[in-house]
């Protein structure tokens, strides 16, 4: 976080995407230093029943396509700054790859991409949070609850490896260890 918070605090009008639950706290932070912020709940997005269907053999299928049609639809290269949060880890599997991608195609080249994720120590109730930026390396989290009272439940735990490999288009990556069993990942375009 202190890196990404350097990056932010280092320029003004800096494009930035949020792409966890909505945070006036974070809108109003980083508009006050002078930056554009839009916001995504991916994570909402995502758990839309609509997107679900059932193969013949009755699995379950989820319409990654489409999830993208109506999801980070943005011009190519736009952001300096995205803040990924923990998404990759509560999303269902079948769109944590696509959506990468398209990260990586709307980050500008040099752009900065701050992920979280659990180590293997988490848990299977492993609380998903809202983020709030406190300070220059310091988070507020708040337990994010889905709609209905259902909490999203950790789909799986990624290693350093399959990390690096999600990000493989990216030029560069940094892990860090933080608290509550948590990785930081920071990831250049």
């Amino acid at each position: 976080m202190g890196q990404m918070w350097n990056t932010l605090s280092s320029q003004e009008g800096l494009c930035v995407l949020d792409l966890g639950a909505t945070s006036a706290s974070n809108i109003t932070r980083l508009t006050e230093m002078g930056h554009r912020i839009y916001s995504e709940d991916l994570l909402v997005a995502s758990a839309d029943p609509t997107l679900v269907s059932e193969a013949a053999d009755g699995t379950r299928i989820l319409d990654s396509t489409r999830f993208l049609a109506e999801n980070l639809v943005y011009p190519a290269a736009h952001f300096d700054c995205v803040l990924a949060w923990s998404f990759a880890d509560y999303m269902d599997e079948s769109l944590v790859r696509p959506v990468v991608e398209r990260l990586w195609s709307v980050t500008k080249p040099g752009g900065v991409l701050l992920a979280f994720f659990h180590m293997k120590d988490a848990g299977p109730d492993a609380p998903c949070y809202r983020y709030h930026l406190a300070g220059q390396d310091m988070l507020e989290t708040q337990p994010l609850v889905s709609g209905k009272g259902a909490s999203f439940k950790l789909q799986r735990v990624f290693n350093n490896r399959h990390i690096e490999g999600l990000f493989r288009d990216f030029s560069s990556i940094k892990f860090f260890l933080a608290r509550y069993n948590i990785r930081e990942a920071l990831v250049i375009r």
